[in-house]
């Protein structure tokens, strides 16, 4: 099969998954998840009727902390806007009789996937919807002449320890193992023999 025939196939494939209306129950899941702080994030945190209990520019430091008057640092990464409000409010119970608090997430961390090897684009790309292995492919131009379609593997880091998930890319445009699909996460970094 010639080199352009491939690619209009490998097109043709991602359309159909692109428009499929299947979607997993893993992806469910993600796509219902509620958004969780991290670091880098600049929080707005407005506390009704008490300006000085208010602040319209709370960075995440890399700890996952933030600092706010009279309650110090208190752990902002890996909670949603509701759990963080819920402890500002009890610890400001402390201060202000009925403390109502407001988080917003101002300017949300960017997340990056990275893609390496024999691909026509390697390179860092937004990970701001929720991709899977084939549409990483696609965004990346398709592979090269040379890729081994069989042997990729995902980086991914979680909970400290390096993970190794190997994808076969031909069994699952062939519809044997769909499985291999993964939904990328943050950080996550593909390679193309």
């Amino acid at each position: 099969m010639n080199k352009k025939r491939s690619l209009h196939i490998f097109s043709l494939l991602l359309i159909l998954l692109f428009l499929s209306p299947h979607v997993s129950s893993g992806q469910e899941k993600a796509i219902q998840a509620p958004y969780k702080i991290g670091p880098g994030n600049v929080l707005e945190i407005v506390t009704w009727k008490e300006p000085d209990f208010s602040r319209p520019q709370v960075l995440v430091r890399n700890d996952g902390m933030i600092t706010f008057p009279l309650l110090n640092d208190i752990q902002a990464a890996g909670r949603t806007t509701l759990e963080l409000k819920a402890d500002i409010e009890k610890r400001l119970k402390n201060y202000v009789s009925s403390p109502v608090v407001t988080v917003t997430v101002r300017t949300p961390t960017v997340k990056k996937f990275y893609i390496l090897g024999e691909v026509v684009n390697t390179g860092e790309y937004d990970l701001n919807r929720n991709l899977t292995v084939l549409q990483a492919f696609a965004l990346a131009g398709g592979f090269t002449e040379w890729a081994s379609k069989k042997e990729i593997i995902l980086l991914r880091n979680e909970n400290g320890k390096e993970k190794i998930i190997r994808v076969n890319y031909k069994n699952i445009v062939k519809g044997k193992d769909f499985s291999q699909n993964i939904q990328l996460k943050n950080n996550d970094t593909i390679i193309v023999p």
